[in-house]
């Protein structure tokens, strides 16, 4: 694995300062608006990485986008699907950021995890994951969208 990149780092801090700076709840229920699945591969060893693609949809229409990924004691690898719920999206391109999580991920059954996370634009993804691998996470956790 090679060492952690200056933009690697950039991207941690922003991450760390998304998560720190996120209320914890909503102050009330927002509508969902869109949906979006995401597949990613991810390998840490104290510092994870991630890297994947996903599709929105929008309004009925499909937009696919890059996904990469960094989070904070991980250790092993894994390949992750996921599929959630998009709140507060005005157009699709507001899709497009960093996003923290909004609080710890939650183990389901089934080897299944959910996530809720938010970026700077206000938009919120209530995640739904199953992965295959072994990875373990013991910090924060956030991902950066990038539309194609």
């Amino acid at each position: 694995m090679r060492p952690p990149t200056r933009s690697t780092w950039f991207l941690l801090a922003i991450i760390i300062l998304v998560f720190c700076a996120s209320p914890l709840t909503a102050a009330k229920p927002l509508p969902r608006v869109g949906e979006v699945t995401i597949d990613l591969k991810g390998v840490g060893a104290i510092m994870g990485i991630s890297w994947g693609h996903g599709v929105l949809w929008f309004k009925g229409k499909k937009y696919p986008f890059h996904v990469e990924g960094l989070s904070l004691g991980d250790l092993g690898f894994a390949k992750i699907s996921a599929r959630g719920k998009v709140y507060n999206l005005k157009k699709p391109l507001d899709i497009s950021g960093t996003y923290g999580a909004l609080g710890a991920g939650v183990a389901l059954a089934g080897g299944a995890a959910g996530l809720t996370m938010q970026n700077e634009r206000g938009v919120v993804i209530d995640l739904s994951a199953t992965q295959q691998g072994v990875k373990l996470n013991l910090g924060p956790q956030g991902l950066t969208i990038r539309m194609n």
